[in-house]
This record gives C-alpha cells, sequence and structure tokens, in this order.
C-alpha cells in the first residue's frame, strides 16, 4: 500500500483479503453439502416431475415425449376415476387422522400416568410404529379374509356382520379396512408426540389448579389442552399431509379394488404410472395433489397464526 491511500484509508479499516472472505463464506460452506443434496435429491425430481405433467411421458410409446400443455390437465377434469379417488382421499385422510389424533391422545394421557411396568407399556404401544407397512398390510388382510383371519368371525358373532365374509371384497365396505390398518399402524406417532408434550407441562401447574378445587375436566380443559395446542396444530398438518400421500397400505391390501371403491388419489399415481406407464398423465395427478395439500397447509398455518395473534 503507498503513502498516499494510506493516508486516505479510514481509521481502523482493514484491506479486504482473501481470508477475510473466505471467514464470511464459511457458514455457506458448510451448509453447501447440505444445500446440494437436496437440490439432488429432492428439488431436481421435483422439477422434472412438474415438467412431465405437461409432455406425453408413455414408456410403452416409443414416440411419446413431445409437448402436450394442458392436455394432461382438461383430461383429469372429465376422468371420473380421479374423483373418485379425490372422494376416497377425503375419507381415507379425515377419518384416519381423526382416529389416530383421538385414539393416541388418549393412549398418551394413560401413559402419562405413573403405574407399574408403564415402561414396557410404553414399548408394546410402540411396536406397530415399528413394523413395516407392508407387512402391515399382508397382515391386516390375512386378518380381514375369513379363511385364515379371526376377524370376520368375530364380527360375526358380534352381529355386525350377517356372516364372516371379507370386507376387502365388499365394495361398500373395502375402505373400512384399509383404515383400520392405518389407525392402527399410526396411533403411536400421536401419542409419542402428544406424550412428550405432557412431560413437559409443569406438574406445579395441576398442583395449584387442584388447590382452588379444579377437577380433572377442568383441568384437562384449562391447562392441559392449551399447552398442548402448538404440538396438536403441527402434528396435525403432518400427519394429514402424510396419509393423503400414502398409499402403501391400499396398494397391499386391495391395490385399490374392488372397483376402484378403495382408490385414492396416491394409489392412482402409482396405478397409472407403474401399471399403465403413463408417467406423464400420472405427474399431472401428483401436481393437483400437490397443490391440494399445499393450499391445505397454508390454510391451517394461517389459521394457528390468527389463533396465536388472537391471544
Amino acid at each position: 500500500m503507498t503513502l498516499t491511500a494510506a493516508l486516505k484509508a479510514k481509521p481502523g479499516a482493514r484491506p479486504r483479503t482473501s481470508s477475510h472472505l473466505l471467514r464470511r463464506a464459511e457458514p455457506y460452506l458448510y451448509a453447501a453439502p447440505a444445500l446440494v443434496l437436496i437440490a439432488a435429491v429432492m428439488l431436481v425430481p421435483l422439477v422434472i416431475g412438474i415438467s412431465y405433467a405437461f409432455r406425453d411421458i408413455r414408456i410403452l410409446n416409443p414416440f411419446s415425449g413431445g409437448f402436450v400443455g394442458l392436455k394432461h390437465f382438461v383430461a383429469l377434469w372429465s376422468d371420473r376415476n380421479f374423483w373418485t379417488a379425490l372422494d376416497n382421499t377425503l375419507w381415507w385422510t379425515a377419518s384416519s387422522v381423526a382416529l389416530q389424533f383421538a385414539l393416541g391422545l388418549t393412549l398418551a394421557l394413560l401413559l402419562n400416568r405413573p403405574f407399574p411396568g408403564r415402561a414396557v407399556a410404553q414399548a408394546l404401544c410402540f411396536v406397530p410404529w415399528a413394523v413395516p407397512t407392508f407387512l402391515g398390510g399382508l397382515d391386516w388382510a390375512w386378518l380381514f379374509n375369513p379363511v385364515v383371519g379371526p376377524l370376520p368371525h368375530w364380527l360375526a358373532a358380534l352381529g355386525i356382520l350377517d356372516a364372516p365374509v371379507n370386507i376387502l371384497a365388499d365394495p361398500q365396505l373395502a375402505l373400512i379396512g384399509p383404515i383400520v390398518a392405518n389407525v392402527w399402524w399410526g396411533i403411536p406417532f400421536f401419542a409419542i408426540t402428544m406424550l412428550a408434550a405432557l412431560q413437559s407441562i409443569p406438574r406445579d401447574i395441576y398442583e395449584a389448579a387442584s388447590i382452588d378445587g379444579a377437577g380433572p375436566v377442568r383441568q384437562f380443559l384449562s391447562i392441559t389442552l392449551p399447552f398442548l395446542a402448538p404440538t396438536m396444530a403441527i402434528t396435525i398438518l403432518l400427519r394429514t399431509v402424510w396419509v393423503a400421500n400414502f398409499a402403501d397400505l391400499i396398494v397391499v391390501m386391495t391395490g385399490g379394488g374392488p372397483a376402484d371403491r378403495t382408490q385414492i388419489v396416491a394409489s392412482y399415481i402409482f396405478t397409472t404410472a407403474f401399471r399403465k406407464l403413463d408417467f406423464g398423465y400420472a405427474s399431472a395427478i401428483s401436481l393437483v395433489l400437490l397443490a391440494l395439500l399445499l393450499v391445505y397447509s397454508l390454510l391451517l398455518v394461517s389459521l394457528r397464526q390468527m389463533l396465536l395473534n388472537k391471544d
């Protein structure tokens, strides 16, 4: 540095060296591998899948691959199978999440109380979460089979069924089977998260409420629910998106049948892509499902934010 430049420099100012720039860029360099991995695993396939929705991608047609614009979405609007799958998705998601949440919260409340053997009970209650979904689907398909499973005979003995038949083969009842299996498999998710939230509530608050004369119901409504509300909102949001995209049990247990009465949008995407080998149309269906789930997520997050601001 010349004498003139040194005199013009501000007091205390240091020259911008390469080591100084490297220190400033150091956090971004540490995060770069994760960002590159996310882009490679998630963003790139997402962009390619979105592009497929506007192209004719059929594996068995060597002349496919051209740009078709909104043709798939126009066909989707008049596709009766898609609307049936969307209606089934609403029933599948709403009933599964509601039952999983209610039973999971009840289980968490029971496990939050001290009793002999509670650690063993907690471990046994979380076993379904460790079972692979493919194996769980096979187990429940066998349980509903009257030849090898006991459930149809028990339901007939209770008078729920007229005869021990396989409800998975009945178009009017078939969706109940995967819903029951999904509820059994998903209860531990809510039980684990709700139990963790319950154990974070200070016990002094319950003791003070008991001294003031508040009973168990009043304590639950005034203390437990407000403390659990943030955890409830995020778990219901995550589980709803998860269940709406969760086609494993349906594919294993019914394959979408009989007569597409158990077909949901996620399983319809699988059928279109990997059985009909029409990746372009399947990508269009996937894009519609993505848009619906994004709208749902934004609405739920906005509602939660409004409630927090109101409080």
